[in-house]
């Protein structure tokens, strides 16, 4: 009896520090958008009312440089989700479900927290639309988002632009409430799922996937009345800086229509107005945090799949360019206790960060196989010594473009430089106005980032 005794007393003393460090795990809260900028109030943009997304900046790290890996939806998640990417991943579409050349050998971020003993579960989009990209060995409760959409929802006033290049500039305001919303949905199914998070002793990985500000810019009325068109400023470049960029670089055929400043500023109002909605909608997941006394014990990031044009360039909508509007995203990252909270970080970092970050701050073994790197130590110190670049890709059908792009300095090549190439100095043209590839005066740096771009590995 005595051994049996002594027997359970060793077994307790080897298993007590395993159960304690899963009674002690962090929950995990991620915030997805689609086709959000960095045109927030918390990035400088005072015009734009994002009370929500700014209280996440000011309560956890703002990063001021962080970059997707491929500036469209489907490629965008499948890396950021992987942590891997899209060169190794093969996603560089729309059409292209997550593991078609990956297999079962990947293991998503949701899909690791899973097999780790967390609850995981989804609300809205997380992976690309479509039962197909869907991932069952991700999750434990998929949620998907229901509501009105134009034309079922109540159109106040809507508007149209078709270019000849089949570009559809949409938007609408509705006359629906928030709630009968496809976002608004979302974000009241997220706090009630939450409360049932909460209240089970197992730790969770619960992920938020708003639709919003994606075309079309749908949103309630009461938010475009936020956005007069007087207090949308006129766009100001000089129209001779696109003589210098390659013909590769623009999502528009040269000689496209350039649509009037009025339809301009309309466009922008619209989109300005769907931040404010699902900003708006994001305050209802933090409100849950705030009364299930989540904060203590929850990580929480907060971002968008890539960033988006809004008529720069001569004309540039939507995204899927290596400029900085389209390559830039908004990232938020809340760390429990983290000494770097409420500052902000100028190093250059990446979407595919977000997994092996994730992992690190739950305290989980490494994932050796991932191309990100842990944003821990730039968390607790957001000035500390970095890897020195980000990397974003697309294609033009068969051209292949690859940008690299550090803390002062993007630059890009089209089939590495066949195509044509881009050099910009972001501490004397953050607007990416002056191309300086081939000029004597900047023979240096290219060379310098040439070498960066064909690196392209974790700590480059």
């Amino acid at each position: 009896m005595r051994r049996l005794i002594v027997a359970i007393f060793v077994i307790a003393l080897v298993w007590a520090p395993c159960l304690t460090t899963a009674a002690e795990r962090l929950n995990v809260v991620l915030v997805l958008v689609d086709d959000m900028n960095n045109d927030l109030g918390c990035y400088g943009r005072p015009l734009v009312q994002s009370p929500n997304i700014d209280r996440l900046a000011a309560r956890g790290v703002r990063f001021e440089r962080a970059y997707c890996q491929y500036p469209v939806c489907n490629p965008s998640r499948v890396s950021m989700l992987s942590g891997l990417r899209p060169d190794t991943t093969q996603v560089y579409d729309l059409k292209t479900p997550p593991r078609t050349h990956l297999g079962e050998k990947a293991v998503f971020l949701p899909q690791y927290f899973r097999e780790q003993g967390y609850h995981t579960a989804h609300v809205g989009k997380i992976f690309h639309t479509g039962d197909e990209f869907e991932d069952p060995a991700s999750w434990d409760v998929e949620v998907r988002e229901t509501g009105k959409h134009p034309p079922e929802a109540t159109v106040v006033r809507s508007k149209e632009h078709n270019w000849p290049v089949k570009y559809g500039i949409e938007w609408a305001a509705l006359n629906s409430p928030d709630e009968e919303t496809a976002d608004g949905i979302v974000a009241r199914r997220s706090a009630a799922m939450l409360q049932r998070l909460a209240a089970d002793p197992k730790p969770f990985f619960l992920a938020v996937g708003f639709r919003r500000p994606h075309q079309p810019y749908a949103a309630p009325e009461k938010y475009f009345d936020m956005y007069p068109l007087s207090k949308i400023s006129a766009l100001d470049e000089p129209l001779d800086h696109l003589r210098r960029i390659p013909a590769a670089a623009f999502t528009y055929p040269p000689g496209t229509p350039q649509l009037d400043e009025t339809d301009r500023k309309e466009i922008v109002a619209a989109y300005y107005a769907s931040i404010s909605f699902v900003d708006a909608q994001i305050g209802f997941v933090l409100e849950a945090l705030d009364e299930y006394k989540l904060w203590d014990n929850t990580v929480v990031v907060f971002a968008s799949d890539h960033g988006y044009h809004l008529g720069e360039h001569g004309g540039m909508w939507h995204k899927m360019s290596l400029f900085e509007q389209s390559a830039r995203v908004p990232l938020v990252v809340i760390a429990p206790g983290a000494k770097g909270n409420g500052q902000v970080c100028g190093r250059t970092v990446e979407l595919i960060d977000v997994y092996p970050t994730l992992v690190d701050l739950c305290n989980l073994p490494t994932v050796e196989q991932l191309e990100g790197q842990s944003l821990r130590p730039l968390l607790e110190d957001p000035e500390a010594t970095w890897k020195a670049a980000a990397y974003t890709q697309v294609l033009r059908g068969e051209i292949r473009g690859v940008s690299v792009r550090t803390e002062r300095w993007r630059y890009t090549e089209w089939d590495e430089g066949r195509h044509g190439a881009e050099l910009y100095d972001h501490q004397a043209d953050p607007h990416e106005l002056r191309n300086l590839a081939g000029e004597a005066d900047s023979t240096e740096v290219q060379t310098q980032m040439q070498s960066l771009l064909r690196k392209r590995g974790p700590n480059s």
